[in-house]
């Protein structure tokens, strides 16, 4: 095979890829910062995400994916550039083969979108893989059986619950509310409770440290937070509880637990009795939330567990499906 074989997990927080025989080579935030004069591109990554909320008036900073779709083509199509060029040096005689994961029930337009992006990116020929199904994939859940198997993968922008059995998807929903929402939560419920306006990376700290599915009243975690006081204008600091985020974060938990009941309702007799037996799996970003598992058991009753490395699922399953075309070639969309 002289073209290499790419898989690309394009998530709306971060960019994931996969470099078929050596595993996953890259890691960075779905961050761009671009010139506002002329759209030119700055920083891309992990770079780009430290001027968040920090650049001069002729520099922008966006994430130009949102909601797990693309919101801005052109600059989409600028990063997954940088990105392939990054994994497969700038001069290349072959076109890689490239894989990129897209949310299950996207529109052929966003579809189309995707394809688009990553071929005029460089790429030779695309394949595109629902999310759920590379989540399963890379979670280890054995997807040919003839069993039903529920995967929740909450990342950034979207949370999509798949029932999956022989392979295929068999119902499914998603959700656009995953982390970036429980962000604009906290930073709501912050400004409207303490009149002070954080940034997305101090929300961001704040899910990450003090975020908690389920209050534990043993342990009341507190952290420190600056901002900026709406009335006065003038930086100030507050101490925020883990009991004050779980309040923020109710309207996010609940819309979660509303759509995994409402794949239930969808879902055939015999598969879900098998999904009681065998639990939801959860993997993504948004998995890590400390206590989602418990939390998704307790009001569901069925019971949930983390997959290992949540993270990674997504991106280690699309490696698994290039490396295995043949496979899973009736769950992959050709371009």
């Amino acid at each position: 095979m002289l073209s290499k074989r790419i898989g690309i997990d394009l998530g709306t927080a971060n960019v994931l890829v996969y470099l078929a025989g050596e595993g996953v080579v890259l890691n960075e935030p779905t961050v761009v910062a671009v010139r506002a004069d002329d759209n030119k591109v700055v920083a891309v990554g992990a770079e780009a995400k430290e001027m968040l909320g920090r650049t001069p008036g002729n520099i922008i900073a966006m994430r130009p994916l949102k909601d797990g779709v693309i919101a801005d083509y052109v600059i989409t199509q600028s990063m997954l550039s940088y990105f392939i060029d990054k994994v497969c040096g700038r001069s290349r005689f072959f076109k890689p083969e490239v894989m990129v994961c897209i949310p299950s029930g996207v529109t052929q337009v966003e579809k189309r979108a995707v394809l688009d992006a990553c071929m005029t990116a460089g790429a030779g020929n695309v394949y595109l893989i629902e999310e759920p199904l590379a989540a399963a994939i890379g979670a280890k859940i054995p997807i040919a059986q003839a069993a039903g198997h529920m995967i929740l993968d909450s990342g950034g922008g979207t949370t999509d619950i798949a029932v999956i059995s022989l392979g295929g998807v068999v119902v499914h929903k998603s959700i656009r509310v995953a982390g970036n929402k429980t962000e604009e939560a906290i930073a709501n419920y912050i400004r409207k409770r303490f009149n002070l306006l954080v940034g997305e990376r101090t929300a961001e700290e704040i899910k990450v440290n003090v975020c908690n599915a389920i209050v534990e009243p043993e342990s009341p975690k507190k952290m420190e937070t600056k901002g900026r006081d709406s009335v006065t204008g003038l930086p100030r600091a507050i101490e925020i509880t883990e009991q004050e985020v779980n309040e923020a974060i109710q309207p996010i938990l609940k819309a979660i637990i509303s759509a995994i009941r409402e794949v239930f309702e969808i879902t055939p007799p015999e598969l879900a009795s098998d999904i009681i037996e065998k639990g939801i799996v959860l993997s993504g970003g948004t998995a890590l939330l400390k206590n989602l598992d418990n939390y998704i058991a307790k009001e569901t009753g069925v019971p949930a567990y983390v997959a290992e490395d949540p993270l990674f699922c997504v991106v280690r399953g699309v490696g698994v499906a290039l490396e295995n075309l043949e496979l899973y070639k009736k769950s992959i969309n050709r371009d």
